[in-house]
């Protein structure tokens, strides 16, 4: 069964399935003029533990004058090839965190723009996260609601362990929805997909073997009535479907094979193993929300503070990363500690790409969306909030502010940014934390 256009978006329903459909031109063509052009979207990707600035920061000779110029460092290596669709900010800092001391003081507020409160227990205290804003946003502000109102994405669970007095739950989320309030992140990949597609009686179904079975027959009707390019989209998107269903089912498998082990060595149900493997399908999740108008807003803690994560996987860096981070100014924890900050900058990179490879309306996914990835300090050995490292991207932001190596003047309010992200997002904001008007 089609479901009618609701707002922008349209599905098609199966047995315990709801299958949100991509944008297409020929359904978009039924819609009301305000609402056939593509939504804005915004995603935010946080990095744990710092980045080392002498690897970080590009030198003012590199910097150039015309959009896409600027010659990146060791670390924004991996964007070369995107220069005139990202920007690198200078000077921002959150200041509600300078007398926190720690990690967990940094990354809590780091959306919110609040100063947290310092506790071990369970009277936390910190502000809404911008996201959340976005989310809380009027009615008339929002007027096609999305099947989740947001996505909130990790990597790790909340482990027991405070950080100079301050709560564990602060060093793992992100995303607020009041000042007590965390929003709980998902770190288990196929739990995210069934969100967006099967219904809780479906999800457990073992003769079911993909969601498209439930809507084979529909799609295919559909696709008669489309133009040649929606029907080339359509396929392409089943198949994108296809294939994370496919790699979700092996991750599935991994923990099968490790019922047999001790119960310290088994695997999450459903987390996988291999940290690349959960990276590549949360960024594949973030895409498909985003095809789907499933959620227009993402935020993404690809590990917690303190994070001593073994990056062996990157040639040099076998160790515990938090470790690296206090360098103390020794070139043998620099090295792995810059490398281990480039592959994340690689990840970001890889986002990217998957957004700019999907067609919509005019242009492309990447077109139509904001994407920051930032961290909670610059140099994790002296845990500093100053000129935090901070990336944008996506062409809501603009031509105007992508392409280059935007300067501010020291400890500008980082939430100038954010408080340019909600107006773009259409949210009446004239403030946000210690920000009076937008950075861009």
């Amino acid at each position: 069964m089609i479901d009618p256009m609701i707002g922008r978006r349209a599905f098609l329903c199966g047995t315990g399935v709801t299958f949100a459909l991509p944008w297409l031109e020929t359904l978009a063509a039924r819609l009301p003029a305000p609402l056939r052009t593509p939504p804005k979207r915004m995603a935010i990707m946080v990095t744990p533990n710092g980045m080392l600035p002498s690897a970080w920061h590009v030198k003012k000779d590199k910097i150039g004058k015309a959009r896409g110029e600027w010659q990146p460092s060791f670390t924004l290596a991996p964007l070369a090839d995107r220069r005139r669709d990202v920007s690198v900010l200078t000077g921002l800092a959150n200041r509600q965190s300078f007398q926190g001391d720690g990690h967990y003081a940094k990354v809590a507020p780091l959306l919110t723009g609040k100063k947290i409160r310092r506790t071990g227990g369970r009277d936390l205290r910190n502000g809404i996260s911008l996201d959340q804003v976005a989310v809380q946003a009027p009615r008339e502000q929002n007027k096609s609601a999305t099947l989740l109102p947001s996505l909130e994405l990790g990597c790790d669970p909340i482990y027991p362990v405070e950080d100079m007095g301050y709560s564990t739950v602060y060093g793992g989320h992100i995303a607020w929805s009041a000042a007590d309030r965390p929003m709980l992140k998902e770190i288990v990949p196929q739990n995210v997909f069934d969100r967006m597609f099967r219904r809780h009686e479906a999800q457990n179904d073992p003769t079911r073997k993909s969601v498209l079975d439930a809507v084979r027959r529909d799609a295919k009707r559909l696709s008669q009535r489309l133009s040649a390019r929606d029907r080339r989209k359509l396929d392409e998107y089943e198949d994108a479907v296809r294939s994370l269903e496919l790699r979700l089912e092996e991750v599935g498998k991994e923990g099968d094979a490790g019922s047999a082990l001790r119960k310290e060595q088994r695997p999450e149900s459903g987390r996988p193993r291999d940290y690349r493997v959960h990276m590549s399908l949360m960024l594949d999740l973030i895409t498909l929300a985003f095809r789907t108008d499933t959620t227009r807003i993402v935020t993404f803690l690809t590990g917690n503070e303190v994070s001593g994560r073994n990056f062996s996987f990157v040639d040099g860096c076998a160790g515990n990363f938090h470790e690296f981070s206090h360098h103390q100014g020794k070139k043998e924890k620099q090295e792995p500690y810059r490398r281990i900050n480039r592959w994340h900058v690689e990840q970001f990179g890889a986002l990217l790409e998957r957004l700019a490879a999907v067609e919509e309306d005019d242009g492309t996914l990447l077109d139509h969306s904001m994407l920051v990835m930032a961290a909670a300090m610059s140099d994790g050995n002296k845990h500093s909030p100053h000129n935090l490292p901070v990336l944008i991207a996506g062409g809501q932001f603009g031509d105007e502010a992508l392409g280059r190596v935007m300067r501010s003047r020291r400890d500008t309010p980082l939430c100038r940014l954010w408080l340019s992200m909600l107006q773009r997002m259409g949210v009446p904001a004239e403030q946000f934390g210690d920000a009076t008007e937008p950075l861009l």
